[in-house]
């Protein structure tokens, strides 16, 4: 086959690819509700795209957020005390424990972003992850009125339960991961089932989408405020069971809630499996080893406006990585037998994997934040623990509870970024967005540090005014405000800016696989918090010595540790911002995804009006 008749082929494959996307973008916005669309026609309305999606539908997921995300930390925020007081588990095992729950549960994220982008569609694999947290949910609330929480009303401060049967400790453990499998996999998929409400094609919907990421994590954490504060007064009293069942409640709500709103939702198909399009590029690549990559104009790509990942837009060439554009050289053998595409793939394949590449390292310098991260739930509550909480004579506030300053500080920076920040940073830079999001996570990184230098230093008074004979201090817990207020202010920063960067700078169809990088940063973060409480007490805890973190934190110097991560984090930065100039932006084909969704639009109208 020569040169032209190649050119022809492709020209045929496009024209084919073209109709198929037509009629599959027609049935991603009809397929489940074709029936009441065509309901609604035969009363004489005109359905359009544009009565789908917008803030509408994404009021109502942002809404599911915030209830399933008090579901989760009615859960997750006081669980190191329930390994203590009620499973009596040690300090460091708790906390060792809760770290590998945590990352498990930013782990799942991964797989519910897979089967998201591949074969499911995000509607249908939020529906199926939410169902799952319920179960979990269920089996755990029965699991700790059934076999746990015995005598009644033990877990509190002063009464430890008895030891837990083998089945109680066996449900309570299928309870917890199934929380963490189906909470992990709903929640990449919502934050980008809710950005693709917003058309980038329209200028105005495109800003509201940016907008959408920094209320997603504004709902999240105002979700999270009921639960560090009610439920956390609850569970610390010995009422764990009410707090579950309640987390039970709000996700039940959340779920029915996300099934009401499917009629007012905007679909987009799956793009298909990702691993062996990637795949493709490196096999032909590597077949190819010793072939010159050609001049840009000459890599093989498809005719048209479509690529040939179904759904998406097309990305243009970029300088990186230039090993790869072998992949889509053209070479006499390509031409002397039908289509390969382990030897030969598009420049759009080629620029996939090239993104993929890219994003990996600064993907890689926000694992040291999430160490930071994870000791609000789980160092942080123990160090609460043994501080003065009492407020008077009578009441007593939780340690737990102290995170709750954490999401106020989100709250009020959210509102000073939006409304501050982005206006002034916007007029100085030229750009809408004010900073950009890798100038934000180089802010979260280095405020996260400072939250470090203040919890050692809150340990250090403590441990200056420990009451003798006694495992506590009589330092005010309240002099934990400073760090958690820090930490609150780093995530703005740093997961917000997370979720923009990497939603944005992800190909088409990958865009869940790019949500849940956030995702799993925390969940490799909390397994590196984890190896590093293990190498720290195997380090430090010999002969003699008790240790950094021992049992009795009065005689250890957990302040060590607190500073230990500081200075992780400020080497991490350096690295990062080396990082962060070498970044190059993908660069898609905007008109490729404007001509689709004209083409879509045309298809919508000719579809309805013979209906």
């Amino acid at each position: 086959m020569d040169p032209m008749d190649l050119l022809n082929a492709t020209k045929k494959t496009a024209r084919k690819e073209n109709n198929s996307l037509s009629s599959e973008v027609v049935d991603a916005n009809f397929g489940d509700n074709g029936q009441r669309m065509a309901s609604s026609l035969s009363i004489g309305k005109r359905i359009k795209r544009e009565s789908t999606g917008g803030w509408s539908s994404a009021i109502v997921l942002l809404a599911n957020q915030g209830l399933a995300t008090l579901a989760f930390f009615g859960v997750g925020v006081n669980l190191v005390l329930f390994l203590t007081r009620v499973l009596n588990q040690d300090n460091a095992s708790a906390a060792n424990n809760v770290s590998k729950w945590t990352g498990t549960v930013y782990l799942f994220s991964l797989v519910g972003a897979f089967l998201s982008d591949s074969y499911w569609g995000r509607y249908l694999t939020c529906a199926i992850f939410q169902i799952i947290f319920v179960v979990g949910l269920v089996i755990l609330s029965l699991a700790s009125w059934l076999f746990l929480i015995k005598p009644e009303g033990c877990g509190d401060r002063k009464q430890f339960c008895t030891p837990t049967s083998s089945i109680g400790t066996a449900l309570f453990y299928l309870a917890i991961y199934l929380v963490a499998f189906g909470y992990g996999g709903h929640q990449p998929t919502l934050a980008t089932f809710g950005s693709d409400q917003f058309d980038e094609a329209n200028p105005k919907e495109r800003t509201s989408k940016a907008v959408f990421f920094c209320y997603f994590y504004f709902a999240l954490n105002v979700g999270s405020l009921f639960s560090n504060t009610i439920l956390v007064y609850y569970e610390d009293s010995g009422e764990w069971t009410i707090g579950f069942w309640v987390s039970t409640g709000s996700a039940v709500i959340a779920l029915v809630s996300f099934l009401f709103g499917s009629s007012g939702y905007r679909y987009i198909k799956p793009c298909g499996n990702p691993l062996p399009r990637v795949a493709q590029v490196f096999v032909a690549a590597a077949r190819k080893w010793y072939v010159v990559p050609v001049e840009e104009n000459e890599l093989y790509e498809v005719e048209g406006s479509e690529s040939v990942i179904k759904g998406a837009r097309k990305i243009l060439h970029s300088n990186e990585f230039q090993c790869l554009d072998k992949a889509a050289t053209i070479t006499e053998k390509d031409q002397s037998g039908p289509m390969n595409p382990w030897r030969l793939c598009t420049v759009t394949q080629v620029e996939e994997a090239k993104c993929i590449i890219r994003m990996l390292p600064i993907w890689l310098c926000t694992i040291i934040y999430s160490v930071v991260f994870t000791q609000m739930a789980s160092l942080f509550v123990e160090q609460g623990a043994v501080m003065d909480s009492n407020i008077g004579n009578k009441f007593h506030l939780p340690a737990a509870s102290m995170s709750a300053f954490d999401i106020f500080s989100v709250l009020i920076f959210t509102g000073i970024y939006q409304h501050i920040l982005v206006p002034v940073t916007g007029k100085l830079s030229k750009n809408p967005k004010g900073l950009t999001e890798l100038q934000r996570m180089g802010i979260g990184l280095v405020i996260g540090m400072l939250a470090m230098v203040a919890a050692g230093v809150t340990e250090l008074g403590r441990l200056k005014n420990v009451i003798p004979g006694s495992h506590a201090s009589s330092l005010s817990i309240f002099w934990q405000i400073p760090q958690y207020v820090l930490v609150g202010a780093s995530e703005v920063f740093m997961y917000v800016g997370q979720l923009e960067f990497f939603n944005g700078q992800a190909p088409d169809g990958i865009k869940s696989f790019g949500c849940s990088l956030c995702m799993a940063s925390i969940s490799l973060g909390n397994y590196v918090s984890s190896m590093l409480v293990n190498m720290v007490m195997r380090i430090t805890a010999r002969g003699d010595s008790p240790g950094w973190i021992p049992e009795d934190l009065n005689s250890g110097h957990m302040d060590r540790f607190y500073f230990l991560i500081a200075g992780l984090t400020a080497v991490d930065f350096v690295v990062y911002v080396y990082c962060a100039k070498w970044y190059k932006c993908v660069n898609v084909d905007e008109t490729s995804k404007m001509e689709l969704n004209e083409k879509a639009g045309q298809v919508e109208e000719e579809v309805l009006s013979m209906v």
